[in-house]
Order: C-alpha cells, then structure tokens, then sequence
C-alpha cells in the first residue's frame, strides 16, 4: 500500500456510515465532539458549518468539508437558525419540514478511527478541512457513486462502505494536493519530496526489512547526513524513529485485525524473536501484545448523519 493509503487503514476501525438528507428551511444540527472523523457535502443548495472553535463557514453545493478530529461542530442553512440536537434528530424529531422551497441536499458521513494508531500525517490536517467545488473531479465522482448507493438497493450497504473508504482516501488526498507548493510543510512537504517519499515507501512497504540510515539513504540515492536531516526537517522525527514507530502501528493492527501468531507479527514488523517484539511492543503501547489484542476495541464516532434515515455501510 502507498503511505496514504496506510495512514488511513491503520486508523480505521468498524464500519464507516452515510446517509443522504433534505433538510428544508429553517433547518440546524449540533454534533458533539467525538473521537471519529466526519463529513457533510452539499449535493444541492447551500449551507453553513458552524464549527465549535470558529467563525460560520459557508459551504456551498458541490463543496465537501471533513472534519478529521472529530471537532463538535453545527449544520444549519444560516448562522442565526435555531439548532436541535444531534440525538433528537436521530430520535426522529427532525429539522423542519420537507417541502421543495429553500431545499438542501446534503450527504453526511462519519468515521470510527482509534485515536491510538494515529497517523502523523492525518494528526497534521485542520480541524476543519474544506474543498471547493469543481476543483476535485476524482472526489466528486465518488460522492456521486456514494449518493447514488444511499438507500436500500441489493448491495448497497457493500458498495457503500467501499465507496466511504475511498472516499477518505480522496478526501485527504485533495488537502494535501491543495497546499501550495515550494510553501509545503511537514507531511506536505515529505509526500512531495521524492527521496523522502521513496523512503517512506519503503518502510511501509517493507517494514520487516533491516533497515539503516545508510540503506535508506543509499536506496534514495543521497548520502547518509543529507538524508537523514532532510527526512527528519519533513516528517518530523530521524529515519529509524520513524521506522520503529511504524512497526508498532503495524504490529497493533495485526494485533487487532487478524489471529496471526505473535511470532507470525514480530516477523512482519522486523523483530527476529517474540520476545525483542513483546518488549519493544510494551515500551510504546504500555501492555504486552497478548493484551493488547484482548482489549475492547477503542471508543469511536457512532453518530450518523443528520437524518433519521440513511444508509449504514
């Protein structure tokens, strides 16, 4: 997988849900803080995001806004309108009434992501991330696809949940591919930077591998010290920390997501004995793998949408 790609999967946890809504005016919701990621994009008409920590922001049809840290936030189509409560919507109370005047389109999404596996380079996006319509294709498409799998047509619920995911994927992409460059910073700057690209594709790719300084910067084609400041000034932290905390967020996956032996993972994540894993595996997470992969899951975002309907992928 590339390191976007990854980013997202290692967060990831449950299953993702949409749901299409038509509000009509005076319509508003609150959304509480959560520990997911969520979404609103305007099919039709216009609306306005209100979020906790700032000013309105004026979303627009065929504009999307994510909100990647779950950032307690409101919907209504003015600033000024009355809003209702997140669970009372669910609840079936509703937000207006239906008519064709003044109607919105929106489609809504949440995320359950655990908060312990996060990804600096999603960690690094805004609270609130906005893109404009007409400026993204790839991510207007699959909105198009995700509408149109919004109900309850044989298969929906799987096509849905793919297209939620690859949705993510375009979402973040699109950020990234909006920051203006030669003014880059950190993860935009490290996924524009071709040897310290190279070299994060690489460790993702290939995490059980020995690396060293020396084989990265030779596989980039750079000299050792030159290399290494480069990555460290643009992902954050030296080559091998990197690496090491990338075999851990691995290793909690595995963990989590399959009944692999613990030697099966410690030979995936570069250790060449369970016991140099455990210990290694203990000193970033506190707990050994065995308990680890015993846990209950992380808490994560429940919520839906603002409509009492939708669909659940």
């Amino acid at each position: 997988m590339d390191v976007l790609s990854d980013a997202i999967a290692v967060m990831r946890t449950g299953h993702p849900h949409a749901a299409r809504t038509q509000p009509a005016a005076p319509w508003g919701v609150r959304f509480p803080a959560q520990d997911g990621a969520g979404f609103h994009a305007v099919l039709h008409g216009a609306a306005f995001l209100i979020p906790a920590n700032g000013a309105p922001v004026a979303i627009a049809a065929g504009d999307v806004v994510f909100l990647p840290h779950g950032l307690g936030h409101a919907i209504a189509d003015t600033p000024t309108t009355p809003l209702v409560e997140f669970g009372r919507v669910v609840a079936g109370s509703g937000t207006g009434s239906r008519t064709e005047v003044s109607r919105t389109e929106m489609l809504c999404g949440a995320y359950r992501l655990d908060r312990s596996r996060t990804h600096p380079l999603v960690a690094e996006l805004p609270d609130v991330v906005h893109l404009r319509a007409g400026r993204h294709p790839a991510l207007r498409g699959a909105l198009d696809l995700l509408s149109a799998e919004a109900g309850t047509a044989p298969g929906a619920d799987a096509a849905a949940s793919a297209l939620l995911d690859l949705l993510l994927v375009y979402i973040v992409r699109a950020w990234y591919d909006e920051q203006p460059a030669g003014t880059a910073t950190g993860w935009s700057a490290a996924l524009g930077d071709p040897p310290v690209a190279e070299a994060l594709r690489a460790i993702h790719s290939h995490p059980e591998r020995p690396w060293t300084v020396q084989s990265l910067a030779a596989l980039v084609g750079l000299s050792r010290a030159p290399f290494a400041r480069r990555f460290t000034e643009t992902v954050g932290s030296p080559p091998l920390t990197y690496l090491t905390w990338w075999r851990m967020t691995t290793a909690a996956r595995l963990l989590r997501e399959s009944d692999r032996p613990l030697r099966a993972v410690a030979a995936r994540t570069g250790y060449v004995s369970e016991f140099a894993f455990a210990k290694a595996f203990k000193r970033e997470f506190g707990v050994a793998p065995g308990r680890y992969r015993e846990r209950p899951s992380p808490s994560a975002f429940d919520g839906v949408t603002p409509a009492a309907s939708g669909a659940r992928a």
